[in-house]
């Protein structure tokens, strides 16, 4: 952790007993830690909630201090644990706001920041266009599309220095120096060089590409990030250096999955202020499985608004919660955090359900069941813009639009793939509009076994 990180002021007085509420804050101030615990295990609360941007241990106290990306990731982490009250070594802790508004530090905590979200087998970093860029080598396609989905347009340093991440048409790297330019973590014997790199092409391997992403940040000319990455890290763990601790990551034996210790293990979400009148198990289904394998869904029966859904693994529950909460469904903020609950049990026999619990584990509409599909480069927060996909040739703009229309969506633009005709955009009135449009045309039967395919864009017509 970084010494240079500080607050100062009436947050290092005695916090025993109970304190004065403080108002709401981007920075939560965590207390009654035991010895043992690990910067990533403090963390690990928050990401459910949203990005975590700074962290501040106090290890002589039992204390620390939690810096959110947003306010809104904060209020909910408050309001989430103060009627769940989180255990890190099976002891609780207990969670407030704090009086500051924000951590400073010298951003050594951003060290390793790829690493976090798997094993990196190969970094190569120069200089083009005035920018820093890097192109990183990741050994799963999985760990490759949450590092973009999580990191892209991060900043490094508060207020600048913005990551822009894509998929690079790279294959493979070929690194021939093991130095501050470039590594290759398999390989131990590689000489350090004369700082030269060599970036080349291998023979295809299948949706290799997702597993190389090309970061680069607007900043002054010369001014990298510490990355941080140690030399000789074995092919199957890697450990991560810097504030959060010796943070381990490590691949999951089974293909397109990954576990990171110490983050909440649960794929149960807590969905909560949906609307009564208008929710529904497949309705659930669809728009979180934008995000993720939705395998069940219960909508509590006493209390129409608020639903339970549990996704194929934390991974993805994480990424539905980074990209839903806080949305706006059926005229309402809906809210997702992470359940108490770690599996979603189907109603026994002759148990009154009136329809309310599902289980989709073996839907055909799940889009990530393939680890090699695409789809895992096109994961995209919910925007007023969508893609159509699997478009019949006898189908026309107008059918289209007529389509959306009838669902209560106001068409604002449209536009055809000029290369692939079975593929379209469609811009619609509003962020809401689109997903309720996604929801109820996603799978829309056009007749002869052919379907559409609606997700969100990253661009706009």
């Amino acid at each position: 952790m970084s010494n240079s990180t500080s607050v100062t002021g009436n947050e290092k007085k005695k916090t025993k007993g109970k304190r004065s509420p403080c108002s709401p804050s981007r920075v939560l101030h965590i207390r009654q830690i035991t010895d043992g615990v690990t910067g990533a295990e403090v963390v690990s609360l928050g990401l459910p909630f949203g990005k975590v941007t700074n962290i501040l241990m106090l290890r002589g106290k039992g204390q620390a201090f939690l810096e959110m990306a947003s306010l809104d990731a904060a209020v909910s982490m408050v309001n989430y644990y103060t009627f769940a009250t989180p255990l890190l070594h099976n002891q609780p802790v207990y969670i407030q706001y704090s009086n500051y508004k924000e951590l400073r530090t010298d951003n050594q905590h951003n060290q390793a920041i790829f690493s976090k979200f798997g094993l990196v087998l190969k970094i190569v970093m120069f200089h083009k266009n005035n920018q820093f860029q890097a192109l990183l080598q990741y050994a799963d396609a999985v760990n490759a599309y949450c590092a973009k989905m999580s990191l892209d347009g991060h900043c490094i340093y508060a207020g600048c220095c913005t990551l822009h991440i894509d998929f690079s048409k790279l294959t493979n790297l070929t690194v021939k120096y093991n130095n501050d330019k470039s590594r290759d973590f398999t390989r131990t014997d590689l000489p350090f060089g004369d700082g030269q790199r060599n970036v080349e092409t291998s023979l295809p391997t299948p949706f290799a590409t997702q597993h190389t992403i090309f970061p680069s940040y607007i900043g002054p000319p010369g001014f990298a990030p510490a990355l941080g990455f140690p030399q000789g890290a074995g092919p199957s763990v890697l450990p991560v250096p810097g504030a959060l601790g010796p943070l381990m990551v490590t691949t999951s034996a089974t293909p397109g999955h990954m576990t990171i210790p110490g983050i909440p293990g649960n794929s149960v979400l807590l969905v909560s202020n949906l609307n009564p009148e208008a929710i529904t198990p497949y309705g659930l289904f669809i728009l979180f499985g934008v995000y993720g394998d939705v395998h069940r869904v219960k909508i509590m029966f006493k209390k129409r608004g608020i639903a339970l859904v549990q996704m194929a693994d934390a991974t993805q529950a994480q990424l539905a919660i980074n990209y839903l909460n806080g949305q706006r469904l059926y005229g309402r903020v809906m809210h997702a955090t992470l359940s108490k609950y770690q599996t979603i049990q189907l109603p026994r026999e002759g148990q009154e359900d009136k329809g309310l619990t599902k289980d989709y584990s073996n839907s055909p509409l799940h889009r990530f069941k393939n680890p090699c599909s695409k789809n895992f480069q096109n994961i995209f927060p919910p925007s007023a813009t969508l893609h159509l996909s699997n478009i019949p040739p006898s189908v026309t703009v107008d059918d289209l639009k007529n389509l959306f229309t009838s669902k209560g969506s106001t068409v604002k633009g449209f536009k055809f793939f000029q290369k692939d005709c079975k593929m379209a955009l469609i811009q619609l009135g509003s962020v809401e509009e689109a997903v309720h449009a996604l929801i109820e045309l996603h799978n829309h039967d056009f007749g002869e076994n052919q379907h559409l395919r609606v997700s969100f864009s990253k661009s706009s017509i």
